[in-house]
């Protein structure tokens, strides 16, 4: 199967192609198309996914360009981490199209929707199976594209086209290190397969501080696709963008691709101390900075985003810890019950019209199956044992504390209490007490949305028993097969840490309980012995603000002031020259009037003047 994988990219982009040139005419059937060929490349992933485990990685490439000794190839690989990461990110889009069959019915544009899911679909999944960097920037911006009409959706209204501009801007600021990066990779080593840098590094042929320079560049790159401090600001902004699309791009597709990206490249990153620490610090500052932020916030969508950010933090934080197994164990338990915790979020808002959690309140008496799932997705990411959060969050901790990133470990700590508190103040907020508005008519949702949540409930149980300390490592052994590099950061945590981390956990649901559940401590906690902080968290630690008053503000004075340059200067001159041209070319047009007593007045003043020069000059011209 794997040497006919090139074709799993091909479903998502033939539902595009269909729903784009037919899809007004199909209007709701157009959901059908979607959901059969997002079915049909889930199907081929799987089968895939089974041959890996027997077979050797596959490769399959083609020259594309030619430019003297130099060939620039295209084509695909399947090794163990593109082969779970088509698994993951078929299946998500293939629950995702279906939730979308019920959440967008009666949307006039639902063709368009489907459309926009298929091409986004299609750019991630040609990005996964790319065997160079080359072809990975192409999908890369692909996916970039996908992303902003997806978050754009909802065009006529203001909100969307400015959070969808912002992710394209965002995104972009860092995919120009990572373009840098891929052109001096190319420079030093003379290709861009993913096999030849591996080997021109292993070989010493790449100086240390090149290394070092290209993996850092590589990685603003990441940090950018997938929201990291300081380029960030786009994705809580991306909740603009409907519920499926929140689930699709904060799941397992966009934010993840930038840790994907990570540990593609693991190899080249591994090669430099300095640029593993880079990546651990960055990672564990953006964790515990979203979690923060998640403490205060009041809108669903939003508190789901910013933990979108700080679990993003925790896969960086492992990748800069040697935790290889580690970040990817956590993007793929991430994907299921984030992809679940949006969903449910979005079952919420179609039941009750509002994304205020101030609003809500007593949902767990009617909306008796989206609460429990909601509940399964918040014990899994606040790392409750039994749950596939603890098992894979405790290896990240483990491979932080093993690296000797001791202060970065306690930052995960912290951020890990934080995580557990925001989440159950947000899940008691929401389905505990008693309404705190007005609702009529609240019911659960339809069957088309209620059952791809079920499934991503049972993934976000099952999935971390694949690998743990008690079950056995089937999921890290088989990531790092065969290569050492990947194996080497690997190492078995001393006990006290998974208790510790139990602990934290147990404590952050229970200060939640305590507030939001018993209501024996007061809900202004923090607002009113610290109002300061509390102002600081709800307005997000004035990060938009300050690229207002400096990025923002400089770049539009520079626009400006070129501005001003082109107008009076640059075409100042232009206009002058031209004005001059004109002025003698008028001129010179009213000579050419056709007559000839014109041209015989001219002729014989112009002989007359010769005569009178020849005489004043003695018969000689000088």
């Amino acid at each position: 199967m794997m040497e006919n994988a090139w074709i799993i990219p091909l479903f998502p982009l033939l539902s595009f192609l269909i729903l784009l040139l037919f899809g007004k005419r199909m209007k709701e059937a157009s959901a059908y198309i979607g959901i059969l060929l997002s079915l049909a490349t889930f199907i081929y992933s799987l089968l895939v996914l089974f041959d890996r485990f027997s077979a050797p990685t596959f490769k399959s490439e083609a020259t594309w360009l030619t430019f003297g000794d130099t060939q620039i190839t295209a084509g695909f690989e399947i090794n163990q981490l593109n082969a779970l990461m088509l698994v993951i990110v078929s299946l998500v889009s293939l629950l995702v199209h279906t939730y979308s069959k019920g959440y967008m019915h009666g949307d006039e544009r639902i063709s368009v929707f489907y459309a926009y899911l298929g091409l986004f679909t299609f750019a991630m999944l040609g990005l996964v199976i790319s065997p160079n960097l080359l072809q990975t920037y192409v999908f890369w911006e692909l996916v970039g594209l996908g992303s902003f009409l997806l978050i754009g959706f909802y065009f006529y209204k203001e909100e969307a086209k400015a959070a969808a501009k912002k992710a394209f801007i965002m995104t972009r600021i860092g995919d120009v290190g990572l373009f840098i990066g891929m052109i001096l990779l190319f420079w030093q080593v003379g290709s861009f397969e993913y096999d030849e840098i591996f080997k021109a590094v292993a070989e010493g042929a790449v100086s240390s501080g090149m290394i070092t320079l290209t993996a850092i560049l590589i990685f603003i790159g990441a940090v950018g696709k997938s929201g990291q401090f300081p380029l960030h600001t786009w994705l809580p902004d991306a909740m603009e963008g409907p519920t499926p699309v929140s689930a699709l791009i904060h799941a397992a597709t966009m934010v993840a691709a930038g840790v994907y990206l990570v540990a593609s490249l693991f190899p080249l990153f591994t090669a430099s101390k300095t640029a593993l620490l880079t990546v651990a610090i960055v990672g564990a500052v953006t964790a515990i900075f979203a979690a923060s932020i998640g403490l205060v916030q009041t809108d669903i969508k939003r508190v789901l985003a910013y933990s979108t950010m700080s679990q993003l933090g925790y896969m960086m934080l492992a990748l800069g810890s040697a935790g290889y197994v580690a970040g990817v164990f956590h993007l793929m338990t991430h994907a299921f019950f984030k992809a679940l915790l949006f969903l449910a979020a979005g079952s919420v808002i179609h039941a009750v019209h509002t994304q205020d959690i101030e609003k809500m309140g007593g949902l767990w008496k009617k909306l008796r199956l989206t609460g429990p799932l909601f509940l399964i997705g918040t014990l899994a990411i606040s790392g409750v044992p039994l749950f596939s959060g603890f098992f894979s969050k405790d290896e990240i901790l483990v491979s932080a504390w093993t690296h000797g990133n001791t202060v970065l470990f306690w930052l995960a700590v912290v951020a890990a209490f934080f995580t557990a508190f925001y989440m159950f103040r947000l899940f008691f907020m929401v389905f505990l007490g008693e309404s705190r508005s007005e609702m009529k008519n609240v019911h659960d949702s339809p069957n088309i949305m209620t059952f791809p949540m079920i499934v991503l409930a049972i993934l976000a149980v099952v999935s971390g028993y694949v690998n743990t300390p008690w079950f056995g490592t089937f999921l890290g052994d088989w990531l790092t097969e065969g290569n050492e590099a990947l194996a080497h950061g690997e190492v078995e945590g001393p006990i006290w840490i998974m208790i510790v981390a139990t602990v934290v956990s147990l404590a952050g649901i229970f200060l939640a309980w305590l507030i939001y559940g018993k209501r024996s401590l007061s809900r202004d906690w923090l607002s009113g012995r610290a109002p300061i902080l509390y102002n600081i968290l709800y307005n997000k630690y004035y990060i938009d603000e300050f690229y207002q008053l400096t990025v923002i503000f400089a770049t539009k004075w520079i626009s400006q002031l070129l501005n001003i340059i082109e107008v009076f200067i640059v075409e100042g001159i232009i206009k002058g020259i031209t004005g001059i041209v004109q002025t003698l070319g008028k001129s010179g047009s009213k000579l050419q009037s056709g007559q000839v007593q014109t041209y015989g007045t001219v002729a014989f003043v112009g002989l007359a003047l010769l005569v009178v020069i020849f005489a004043l000059t003695g018969g000689y011209l000088k």
